[in-house]
């Protein structure tokens, strides 16, 4: 079962208010001194960015590694999105490993990158509901296994990029020991990641990285790495200010996704699409901006006229 959807606010709020007292402590600080904490990207040039679109923008559509027979009830394949991607005229798609079959052979990645490529189309990245904040045993074994797995599945697509999840603080335990043992999870899968040339990108995604302060307190503890990084969720933060809490992210960025709605003090409201975007322009990324829609009005409707919108923004 994937983890894309928000944990309660109830939930965001009590890891901000167990962390704060690591805030004084500092987590972050017992790495920020050393060199081999993860710093924020180096790049040359202007900002330049492409876009995408996420396979969860249809995930109501999708099966979601259910068994054949129900897949077959689905109303969408992940290739009909690579092919909506093509007519939408994108530069790029996110093939999001939710939707794909129980068991991925090579010759359904071959598949894949066989449309993508003649479609025009770059893999922009994908997605996994890794969760590293599970306690040593076989059930974190398993989640570092299948990292692993899918690190070797987008090398073999040439998707560049996977965005991870730093996962949730089991009962009766600390926030403090999950970001300890979520920073061991992602130091252990760099390493492999590095040898297939597969950057992470840990998603700003509530529980243990509800706030940008413990987002931080992860990015920075973790060694320094050219396949490490942000991704930028762009919806994800819920406080009185979430422009604000992505701007203190947005210089770890390796990866940008937007969704069409933030929240502010507990109210959904419309996202301010050009303040993100200038939120990413001044931290100088270059890179893909993946649209991830998630709101009720129908997906063939809603998704071309904000994919229009962002391609003025970023476009020009």
């Amino acid at each position: 079962m994937h983890r894309e959807s928000h944990p309660k606010s109830a939930l965001g709020r009590r890891n901000f208010l167990k962390t704060s007292a690591l805030g004084g402590l500092g987590l972050a600080g017992l790495h920020a001194g050393s060199a081999t904490a993860a710093p924020p990207v180096t790049r040359t040039g202007t900002p330049y960015m492409k876009l995408s679109l996420a396979a969860y923008s249809f995930n109501s559509l999708l099966p979601t590694r259910k068994p054949d027979a129900e897949q077959a009830a689905a109303k969408m394949r992940i290739t009909d999105v690579v092919d909506f991607c093509a007519k939408m005229d994108l530069d790029g798609c996110e093939l999001t490993s939710y939707y794909f079959p129980e068991t991925v052979t090579q010759e359904y990645l071959l598949q894949l990158k066989r449309q993508t490529f003649r479609l025009g189309l770059d893999i922009s990245g994908t997605a996994i509901g890794n969760d590293f904040g599970k306690v040593p045993g076989p059930e974190r074994d398993e989640e570092l296994r299948m990292t692993r797995e899918w690190i070797d599945h987008a090398a073999f697509m040439g998707a560049p990029v996977i965005r991870i999840f730093a996962g949730h603080t089991p009962q009766g335990d600390t926030d403090a020991n999950a970001i300890a043992r979520c920073i061991e999870g992602i130091d252990e899968s760099l390493g492999y990641a590095a040898q297939k040339g597969v950057a992470l990108a840990l998603e700003n995604h509530g529980g243990i990285t509800a706030t940008p302060e413990m987002m931080l307190d992860i990015v920075k503890g973790v060694k320094d790495s050219p396949w490490f990084g942000v991704n930028f969720d762009g919806g994800n933060f819920q406080s009185d200010d979430p422009y604000r809490d992505l701007a203190k992210i947005a210089p770890y960025t390796l990866n940008a996704q937007l969704k069409v709605m933030v929240t502010k003090n507990g109210v959904r409201e419309k996202a301010d699409l050009d303040r993100i975007i200038g939120i990413l322009k001044d931290a100088g990324y270059r890179g893909y901006v993946v649209l991830e829609y998630e709101d009720e009005e129908d997906p063939f409707v809603a998704i071309p006229r904000y994919l229009a919108e962002l391609k003025k923004l970023i476009r020009g």
